[in-house]
């Protein structure tokens, strides 16, 4: 979200500012550390006085280097129709979306986990559960095949067994490589989808 300083003057400068901040603190999480607004700062070139002109806080800047894609779906326009395909091929883009933002994603995670991030009430910030539709998109042709599977339930569950909480226990906890714990998030949101048509 942009602050009023980044609404006059030079916005075309501004703007290419803030981005090269919000590509260091990217690049800094990647490499594993969660960056201050100074560390942004240093690293991307930039004063620390103006960056915190972009910035105020260490969440702000965390919030703008969170994944920002929010499309209705992560599935192409030619897959599958069949329920097993299609959720595969979903759970397919969806360990890629996971495993490409994993560092901007555990940033996430611990952020809504912490005081600020989990009091007020509502969703954290960052928490938005955007998954949830797409995994909804994922079984959509069960509304014509199996009329009475509630898809709402079956996505959700399957979100609480498939997404990035899913994979650092997984890849932390359980020592799974990244391939073992696609293959592991894999069958199990088709177990559920199977306990689903059985029920």
């Amino acid at each position: 979200m942009a602050v009023p300083y980044e609404t006059t003057g030079r916005t075309q400068q501004k703007s290419r500012t803030r981005q090269a901040l919000v590509d260091a603190t990217r690049e800094m999480l990647a490499d594993g550390s969660t960056p201050q607004v100074e560390d942004a700062a240093e690293r991307a070139g930039v004063s620390r006085t103006t960056a915190y002109r972009y910035f105020p806080n260490q969440r702000s800047l965390l919030m703008a280097a969170h994944p920002q894609i929010s499309p209705d779906t992560l599935l192409g326009p030619d897959a599958p129709q069949e329920p097993r395909a299609r959720l595969d091929a979903f759970m397919a883009a969806f360990s890629r979306y996971n495993m490409d933002w994993e560092p901007q994603l555990r940033t996430s995670l611990r952020l809504s986990l912490d005081e600020k991030g989990g009091s007020g009430g509502g969703r954290p910030a960052l928490r938005q559960g955007r998954a949830i539709g797409w995994i909804e998109d994922a079984l959509a042709p069960l509304r014509d095949t199996h009329p009475d599977v509630d898809l709402h339930a079956l996505a959700v569950a399957i979100r609480s067994a498939t997404g990035i909480e899913t994979l650092i226990w997984l890849l932390d906890i359980a020592g799974q490589t990244h391939a073992e714990a696609a293959e592991t998030v894999r069958r199990t949101a088709q177990a559920l989808l199977a306990a689903a048509l059985t029920t």
